[in-house]
């Protein structure tokens, strides 16, 4: 096996469940645990894995989180694009992410806060302030049924009784 398609097999194995353990990941991928280890470090210092994250759902919590996705139509910047725009945005403590798309907006960000007027604030203070911003549509997630590829709600289960006549 080569490193490319060894560095492929260790990313599409981590990429779901990143606490496995490395001497089981070895035997699912037959590899060897120093191998494994090694191509991981080597990946890290690279940027290919950029990091290690952990799936929460704040709907079984007491924590009161709000999250919100932005569509962002903004006016590109002379010779360097989206790029200086995204940056700006993405350097907001509040913002989870920040992607380029295509469609009718430039920029879908996300972000949490602990309510509606959070991101309010942020949206009409921070957001909006930026001189590139054109405009922006919010939309609040009202409900997660899957996130990251992990079904997060339980299958909906009819419970009507059955009448028979």
């Amino acid at each position: 096996m080569d490193k490319k398609e060894m560095r492929i097999r260790i990313l599409k194995a981590i990429e779901h469940e990143a606490r496995v353990d490395i001497s089981e990941l070895a035997v699912r991928l037959g590899m060897e645990q120093s191998d494994i280890l090694n191509e991981m470090n080597e990946m890290e210092k690279e940027g290919v894995i950029c990091g290690y994250l952990t799936l929460v759902d704040w709907d079984k919590t007491d924590e009161q989180t709000v999250t919100a996705l932005i569509e962002v139509r903004c006016t590109p910047q002379r010779g360097q694009g989206f790029d200086v725009v995204a940056e700006r945005i993405y350097k907001f403590a509040e913002v989870n992410s920040v992607y380029l798309i295509s469609g009718g907006f430039d920029l879908l960000i996300t972000i949490e806060g602990r309510t509606l007027k959070e991101i309010s604030r942020f949206v009409t203070e921070k957001l909006s302030a930026q001189e590139a911003v054109l405009s922006c549509a919010t939309h609040f997630i009202l409900r997660r049924y899957k996130d990251h590829g992990t079904v997060l709600a339980k299958k909906y289960e009819d419970e009507r009784q059955l009448i028979t006549p």
